[in-house]
């Protein structure tokens, strides 16, 4: 599980980065027309960016600790914010757009179930 933990630190890294700062213009303004073409503004795109950035620091954290409790917490953020972008992308845009966002959910869910902190408290 730390592969997985890891390569979703990686890729919200990234994608939070250009929610956060829009240093990569050509991607922040294909996520900021797709914010706003599902009525969200630029205040939406950085709180879930703030929410993204979190969570994956939850998940490098709980690999240089070994907290599962930080692992849990960071699968959970990254899980609902995929929720949210697979419900907007397929109401608004198409599957091929949802893909990547069904990809890190699967991904967080199986982190988030072989999670020894989860485990324990069911």
């Amino acid at each position: 599980m730390t592969i997985i933990s890891l390569v979703l630190f990686a890729f919200f890294s990234f994608a939070s980065s250009i929610k956060l700062t829009g240093w990569q213009k050509t991607i922040f303004q294909i996520q900021l027309g797709f914010f706003k073409n599902y009525g969200l503004n630029r205040t939406h795109m950085f709180l879930i960016g703030l929410i993204e950035s979190a969570s994956g620091l939850c998940l490098l954290l709980s690999v240089l600790t070994g907290n599962s409790l930080l692992n849990a917490l960071g699968a959970i953020g990254i899980l609902f914010t995929s929720i949210g972008a697979i419900f907007f992308h397929l109401r608004f845009d198409t599957l091929k757009d949802a893909l990547p966002a069904i990809v890190t959910l699967s991904l967080s869910g199986a982190l988030l179930f072989s999670n020894q902190y989860v485990y324990n408290a069911i």
